[in-house]
């Protein structure tokens, strides 16, 4: 790199030119405009006029915009998007540290790293699965008729107990939360435990030495060491948590009632099953919006605490 304060080295390759390289950015660039940009593009505009999917749109300016503020089933939507949060990011992220903590502190110690690692891909084998394959699995065990849950209710005398879980305005949310949270829970395991591997070890017997228990070295130790992936983890689930479409879909389609609507259902329930494309583009831009708005702000908090850390 030339040391010359008038001179702007372009690459650290000698005797390279920037323009050498545009070639081969040209494919990504290409697939991300016409994959990316387009549809977006589309969407927006879409969400300014009225169609049906066929035949020619008409411009209808703010309107779809206007209906969605004052749309109760969009709000609750976006209430019940909270939620899943919950069950996506807050309790699988705090069961991920606890967990891969305890695997790598505990279990890795008194009985070796196969039985750690085992563990670990017992915890992670949802998230092998496709999401359709363990959502149904899931579906299974709650059914009204021949579930496992009611079943077992029975066997133990519980009977009364036994109901459509997932029929039900007051259980469906709250199952199809335990299902997204048994889905989400192997990803921050390993997640953790790979940020895990890189901790000293001898801050650990330092810690036992001062007479810590499992708790403070979970604290003092484990926690700081992972801040990084602590924070790509709950970026990358709340997007996630976010665009849920598939368990809603496959499970409850939104209801009983709204019960179980989240945004990116109720879009797609407005594009193909009634038909209003507009309106459906208006939601699914105004999700995207607050997506990008999630992701920049996460993003500046992300640097913050990462230059903190440095």
């Amino acid at each position: 790199m030339s040391k010359d304060h008038g001179t702007v080295a372009h690459s650290r390759i000698p005797g390279s030119r920037p323009s050498r390289f545009v070639p081969y950015l040209l494919p990504g660039l290409i697939g991300i405009f016409a994959i990316v940009i387009v549809p977006i593009g589309w969407n927006i505009y879409l969400s300014f006029t009225r169609w049906r999917g066929v035949g020619p749109t008409r411009w209808v300016g703010g309107k779809n915009w206007r209906r969605l503020m004052s749309d109760k089933t969009f709000w609750v939507s976006f209430s019940h998007s909270l939620w899943i949060i919950v069950a996506i990011v807050v309790i699988p992220t705090i069961l991920g540290l606890l967990i891969s903590s305890a695997l790598t502190d505990v279990i890795q110690k008194k009985f070796g790293p196969r039985a750690s690692s085992s563990l670990r891909a017992l915890y992670y084998l949802p998230q092998v699965l496709p999401v359709a394959v363990a959502t149904i699995i899931m579906g299974w065990i709650f059914r009204p008729e021949d579930g496992a849950v009611n079943d077992l209710l029975a066997k133990v005398g519980l009977s009364s107990l036994q109901q459509n879980w997932l029929g039900s305005t007051k259980t469906a949310l709250p199952v199809l939360m335990i299902i997204l949270i048994w889905i989400q829970l192997g990803y921050p395991i390993v997640i953790f435990m790979s940020g895990l591997q890189r901790v000293d070890p001898e801050l650990y017997e330092a810690a036992s030495l001062d007479g810590a228990n499992w708790w403070q070295k979970f604290h003092v130790v484990t926690l700081p060491s992972i801040v990084p992936e602590l924070l790509v983890v709950v970026l990358t689930s709340t997007i996630g948590a976010l665009k849920t479409f598939a368990p809603v879909f496959l499970l409850t389609k939104g209801g009983p009632g709204t019960s179980t609507m989240v945004p990116s259902y109720y879009s797609y329930n407005q594009f193909f099953q009634i038909q209003q494309v507009g309106y459906g583009a208006a939601i699914s831009t105004a999700l995207t919006v607050v997506i990008i708005i999630f992701s920049i702000a996460f993003t500046a908090v992300q640097k913050h605490v990462e230059k903190n850390m440095d």
